[in-house]
Parts: C-alpha cells; sequence; structure tokens
C-alpha cells in the first residue's frame, strides 16, 4: 500500500449512535480521499485476529466483544502524510484528553468506546487494509 494511505474503521459505538455520516464530513474536510469503504460487521474469529497484537492484554476480551457486537464501518483513506495526519485528526484514545475539534472529542465517550480506529503506521496501514479488502476494492 501506499505511503499516502491509513486505515481506518468507525467503531460499533460510532455506527450504533448515527455518527458514520459526521465522522465521514469531517474525514473529507480534512483532505482525505476514500479509497476503500464498506459497512460490515466482524466475528469474534476476525476480531480476535485482526487485535492479536493485544491479545495478552486484560482489556482483549472486552475488546474483541465491543469490536464485534455491531457493524463498523472500515476504509482506507489517501492523503499525502495519511497516517500521521489521521492521527492528529482522531485524536487520543481518551476522548477526555483528545484536542478540541478532534473525531474522538466529538464523537467518542470512553477509552474503550472511542468511535474510531485509525493505523498507527504505514505498515500497520497495509496489514488492516488487507485485512479488510482484497486489492480489487481499493480505487
Amino acid at each position: 500500500m501506499a505511503e499516502n494511505r491509513t486505515f481506518t474503521m468507525l467503531k460499533p459505538d460510532a455506527v450504533e449512535k448515527g455518527h458514520i455520516g459526521g465522522i465521514l464530513e469531517q474525514i473529507n474536510a480534512s483532505g482525505f480521499r476514500i479509497v476503500a469503504m464498506k459497512l460490515t460487521q466482524m466475528t469474534k474469529h476476525d476480531a480476535e485476529t485482526f487485535y492479536a497484537v493485544h491479545n495478552e492484554r486484560p482489556f482483549f476480551g472486552e475488546l474483541v466483544e465491543f469490536m464485534t457486537r455491531g457493524p463498523i464501518v472500515a476504509a482506507v483513506l489517501e492523503k499525502e502524510n495519511a497516517v500521521e495526519d489521521f492521527r492528529t485528526l482522531i485524536g487520543a484514545t481518551n476522548p477526555a484528553e483528545a484536542a478540541e475539534g478532534t473525531i474522538r472529542k466529538k464523537f467518542a465517550t470512553s477509552v474503550g468506546e472511542n468511535a474510531v480506529h485509525g493505523s498507527d503506521s504505514e505498515e500497520n496501514a497495509a496489514i488492516e487494509a488487507a485485512f479488510h479488502f482484497s486489492g480489487r476494492e481499493m480505487f
């Protein structure tokens, strides 16, 4: 995947609360181009695989349960400096610590239900995008 792409998921809490449009509007207004997107639901196996890096952490079970409780929106975004710019746009994991105007400040309610995922590196962005999309689904 190109270095100007990143991966995001709008998490079940954001979808449940009807924030898809507001979050996508903020993503577009920040200069990102959506090159792949779908509404889907992760199975328990999907969530355990996607978050395998956290499998030894005490919150792993809760994370898997949360991520499988309802649909998500998976998307690949394109923009120069995509990973870093998107991490800035979404804000700190804890919405109470997130900067004003960030997605998590506006739409998240807690560390556990923080509305959106954003890849933390170009390498992980490529892995995460490939987890959800085939090459023919990215434009």
